[in-house]
């Protein structure tokens, strides 16, 4: 794509990425079919393509946001399926992060809008905030009717309310900054298993991340995870002073925010880094893996953090990326439940990890399915089933029907996002590929579990 910016523009380090991502569009088109918004609205402009000409008309021009490019750049669910479709290697997700970023800075939206944001930047970030949100929630659900005929934000609180679960988990002993050491005795029965003699030792240090709204929503996500780590021979550790990773805040352009943020997970692991060492940065959330995964680029022309952040990047991985890599050990409990496999957007087009959950999950004794249109968001992306819940609601419903096709007994995923999104649309257990890994290998049962027939045990009792 021929693109017109001055030197004076491209003086700017965010126009000069971003004419350098223009240039690389060959306005093909094959964005578009796999673009979620422009599959269920049939509008160009709510393509990748045509926001890209959006986008490129508002930074050439140096214009502040139009009412017309906000509301197609607020329909993006920064999905990036675009990016896994694209021939010619567009970094879509750079582009439209410095679109929002400069939407933010220039573009007055209406209070009531203003209002909802700031709010959820003020409360999702922060555990006990968010915490204490949910309880007012809870204490809500009967207003709902009435809220949801609010002019402006009616629809917006109602999905806040929709979204908030019935029962609040309780706070789970894991999580809290420390370490929680390997447990070098499971790894000694399972090499007798195998028959490898040889000395066992510590196998990684790895730091995890605690997080922010995972934390709250379901803490035994991580807690599954660190008992898997540690059974494999990992030592974890929960750094202090971490906190969100900053992508709730990215996502809706509030870079200064977000970059606070950043700061004090870049410095957290830092000092792990520098201390005892770290072999990677284990992230069971995929939406904060694919942001933290960019922080080298998001930093790269702070003096002070561009080194700090691209060594935190280059250490980034997902939990399945790590034990991949380590290998899993084999099952010792009976797994015979066909699983759905939802692969989240910032897990298989943010980071390109399209393999790895499923083999492990197949190696741990699962039958493993892919969704048809697995490619296509569920409609979470962030807080954007808050902010635009028409079309989540719409891309919702279009993958609970995909996957209650497949008939599974249960759904895993990745992504705190998905589980949630997910799991309000249908009955069928949804957990995190972690909390099977960690029972296959030894861990306790999942609660989701419980009540769930396996299919030979319905067999069995159908026969007597």
């Amino acid at each position: 794509m021929q693109t017109n910016f001055s030197l004076a523009q491209l003086a700017d380090p965010a126009t000069k990425a971003s004419e350098k991502i223009l240039r690389t569009c060959v306005h093909c088109g094959f964005c578009t079919a796999t673009c979620p918004t422009y599959l269920l609205l049939g509008d160009e402009l709510d393509s990748p393509r045509g926001r890209i000409y959006l986008m490129k008309d508002m930074f050439e021009g140096g214009k502040a946001a139009s009412a017309e490019v906000v509301k197609h750049v607020d329909r993006c669910l920064s999905c990036l399926s675009c990016m896994t479709t694209c021939p010619s290697g567009v970094h879509y997700m750079h582009l439209v992060d410095h679109a929002r970023s400069h939407i933010e800075k220039t573009y007055a939206r209406p209070l009531s809008d203003r209002l909802l944001r700031a709010v959820l930047a003020f409360v999702l970030p922060y555990p006990n905030r968010f915490r204490l949100a949910l309880l007012a929630a809870k204490i809500g659900q009967p207003l709902r009717p009435l809220v949801s005929l609010l002019p402006r934000v009616g629809n917006r609180l109602a999905a806040m309310l929709d979204l908030a679960p019935a029962q609040l988990p309780n706070r789970v002993p894991s999580d809290r900054p420390g370490t929680f050491p390997a447990d070098l005795s499971a790894q000694e029965i399972s090499a007798t298993i195998q028959g490898d003699t040889a000395p066992v030792t510590r196998r990684g240090r790895v730091a995890l991340l605690r997080g922010c709204a995972q934390s709250v929503l379901r803490p035994d996500f991580n807690e599954a995870a660190i008992r898997l780590l540690n059974r494999h021979g990992v030592e974890v550790v929960q750094a202090a002073g971490e906190g969100c990773c900053g992508a709730l805040t990215h996502h809706m352009g509030k870079e200064e925010s977000a970059h606070a943020h950043a700061r004090r997970a870049i410095d957290a692991w830092t000092a792990e880094i520098d201390g005892a060492g770290l072999d990677a940065i284990i992230v069971t959330a995929s939406g904060c893996g694919t942001t933290i995964k960019d922080y080298g680029f998001m930093f790269r022309d702070d003096p002070a953090y561009a080194q700090k952040a691209a060594r935190v990047s280059a250490l980034a991985k997902d939990v399945t990326e790590y034990v991949t890599a380590i290998g899993l050990m084999p099952p010792v409990v009976d797994t015979d439940f066909t699983v759905a496999y939802h692969s989240a957007c910032s897990m298989q087009h943010g980071q390109a990890i399209r393999t790895e959950p499923k083999t492990l999950l197949k190696k741990a004794g699962f039958t493993v399915k892919d969704v048809p249109e697995g490619h296509i968001c569920c409609g979470s992306a962030g807080t954007y089933n808050i902010l635009q819940p028409e079309i989540a609601n719409r891309l919702r419903a279009r993958k609970v029907a995909n996957i209650e096709r497949m008939q599974p007994d249960l759904i895993a995923t990745g992504n705190i996002g998905c589980a949630t999104q997910i799991g309000k649309g249908t009955g069928i257990p949804i957990l995190h590929t972690v909390e099977l890994l960690d029972w296959a290998t030894g861990g306790p049962k999942p609660e989701a579990l419980e009540g769930v027939v396996r299919p030979t045990s319905a067999l069995l009792a159908a026969a007597e």
